[in-house]
């Protein structure tokens, strides 16, 4: 065996989404979803931002570079406790999403909203599945 190769593991995902505004970026992820902003960069302060953002160990980087993503992805989050969740987004009433919440056929219920940039965040949650003697 290959003990290099033994030592070889995936440590997480981390997705680039594509904005163009800061502000609607802001206010979309870090007051409305409840994400925290971790860091942020610019290589002069003219130039395009890249940032990560974080929320219960999920984290995303938020790029106005245009070589580094585009727009329009679709992220799926596993989360605990989604019909909470969408209702507290609801209560914030935000102004350009109020979210609902679906049960999918294949066995989850899922909470999908687009950002301002026209990328897709699903947060979904699997639903227990009974077993049947």
């Amino acid at each position: 065996m290959n003990k290099e190769a033994d030592r070889v593991g995936l440590q997480g995902l981390v997705p680039i989404l594509r904005i163009f505004d800061e502000r609607k970026a802001k206010e979309f992820y870090l007051d409305f979803l409840g994400f925290k902003m971790d860091w942020e960069h610019r290589f002069e302060p003219d130039l395009p931002l890249y940032m990560q953002i974080s929320k219960d160990g999920v984290r995303l980087h938020l790029s106005e570079h245009h070589g580094d993503c585009c727009p329009g992805a679709a992220v799926r989050i596993e989360i605990k406790g989604i019909e909470g969740f969408q209702q507290h987004l609801v209560q914030k009433r935000y102004s350009y999403a109020r979210p609902g919440l679906e049960r999918m056929p294949w066995g989850s219920r899922e909470c999908s909203i687009t950002d301002p940039f026209g990328n897709r965040i699903v947060f979904y949650e699997e639903e227990e599945v009974s077993g049947s003697n």
